[in-house]
């Protein structure tokens, strides 16, 4: 799947207003007090490349493309519960500038999942001292949402600390390997329903849907969570790996389903950097049909 979460995830705003240039931090956290001081600078010119991806960035099934742009000194990734500390400096694809940390002077530090859905897929890819460029088409950034950067934005952006985060969703008991009352099929996907649903229609494969989900490796680490995040996100079936696909039309709306996906279902065959491989398990809760 390009992500559940294509994060790897999606958002909500909450604005804090600057005195500088007019604009305003564009995610869902306002800084926090104790943000590290840096240089106070005049708004960064837009980079040679801000009105397209160039040929030569990386990019994901999701449409997320980078650049390194300076290599980091750490080994650890970030989770989607941590807090990220970051400088940062966002354009949009015509190179106005809408937001930067290096006119506020000072970096931010946010929970990774509370973030637009392609700085939460990008922010995992990096380690502490690195810096990269990322091009965030619409859908993975501000979705076109009103008094929002609008189309493409491109951020440059530098992962400066990582704080582990805690959340209030726990592995599951079984998250190892999938128990002996589990269903299965023939593609090697196991589900066992949670909690019974209230509609009578099963989505298709081309279908829309709207769930909440968490998403563990088999040793119990959890990778993804709207849950985490409060949210529900949307998509096509069609569109996701081939688990979720297979899985979610076994579903009725206000059904909750445990998936254990195989890997060869999941990340293992696709190109992807930062997805996890092996079978990784889903609790899934099917919102709505659309």
């Amino acid at each position: 799947m390009h992500n559940p979460r294509r994060r790897f995830a999606v958002l909500a705003f909450g604005l804090v207003a600057l005195a500088v240039l007019g604009f305003a931090p564009v995610f869902a956290q306002a800084p926090a007090q104790n943000a590290v001081p840096a240089a106070v600078a005049a708004p960064p010119a837009a980079p040679a490349d801000v009105a397209a991806i160039p040929a030569d960035a990386e990019k994901s099934a999701s449409g997320l493309a980078w650049k390194v742009l300076k290599p980091g000194t750490g080994t650890a990734h970030p989770k989607v519960t941590d807090k990220v500390t970051i400088n940062y400096n966002g354009w949009t694809a015509n190179g106005r500038i809408f937001d930067s940390t290096d006119v506020r002077g000072k970096s931010s530090v946010y929970t990774l999942g509370n973030l637009v859905p392609g700085m939460v897929e990008g922010i995992q890819m990096l380690t502490v001292g690195e810096k990269r460029r990322f091009w965030m088409p619409d859908n993975i950034a501000f979705k076109s949402a009103p008094g929002k950067p609008q189309g493409m934005c491109v951020f440059e952006i530098e992962l400066v600390d990582i704080q582990a985060g805690t959340v209030g969703v726990t592995a599951p008991p079984d998250v190892a390997a999938p128990p002996a009352d589990a269903q299965k099929t023939a593609s090697g996907l196991a589900s066992k329903v949670l909690k019974a649903g209230t509609g009578k229609v099963h989505p298709t494969a081309t279908s829309g849907v709207t769930v909440r989900y968490s998403g563990w490796t088999t040793d119990g680490k959890m990778f993804d969570s709207s849950v985490a995040r409060g949210e529900s996100i949307t998509f096509k079936l069609n569109q996701v790996i081939a688990g979720w696909t297979e899985g979610l039309q076994l579903m009725v709306e206000g059904e909750q389903r445990r998936l254990w996906v195989p890997g060869k279902l999941a990340y293992d065959n696709i190109n992807r950097e930062g997805a996890p491989k092996g079978m990784l398990v889903f609790d899934v809760e099917l919102v709505k049909i659309q």
